[in-house]
């Protein structure tokens, strides 16, 4: 990608979601030990979690779905040959999404886009 954004000019962002695994309500029922602190002596109580937290298997595969939905609808399109990279094309402007677990690497030739897409 950075060869292209050499090649070709594009504006480069680098953009870091905060909360990122927090964003995303479960598909199945999880449920996990209380809390150091939360229960008492002889008490074998457990949590059901009704978000995805940090930690969790599932966490990156649910903040992954949330992004693709969410992407998805402002008309970026899966990359076919690597799920993790999206891109736009409108006319004359060009804009790719590359993610890496929370991170996202902008690249286009839309110096507006960046903040329009943030």
């Amino acid at each position: 990608m950075l060869a292209l954004a050499t090649h070709f000019d594009l504006e480069l962002q680098q953009m870091d979601v905060k909360t990122t695994f927090l964003n995303r309500d479960l598909e199945k029922k999880v449920c996990m030990k209380q809390p150091e602190g939360f229960s008492s002596n002889g008490e074998h109580l457990v949590c059901e979690l009704k978000k995805s937290i940090y930690g969790l298997k599932q966490a990156s595969r649910q903040w992954y779905l949330k992004f693709h939905e969410v992407i998805s609808s402002f008309g970026f399109v899966e990359n076919i040959m690597d799920q993790y990279i999206y891109q736009k094309v409108s006319g004359s402007k060009i804009c790719f999404l590359i993610i890496y677990v929370d991170d996202i690497l902008l690249a286009t030739n839309d110096r507006r886009l960046p903040y329009e897409v943030k």
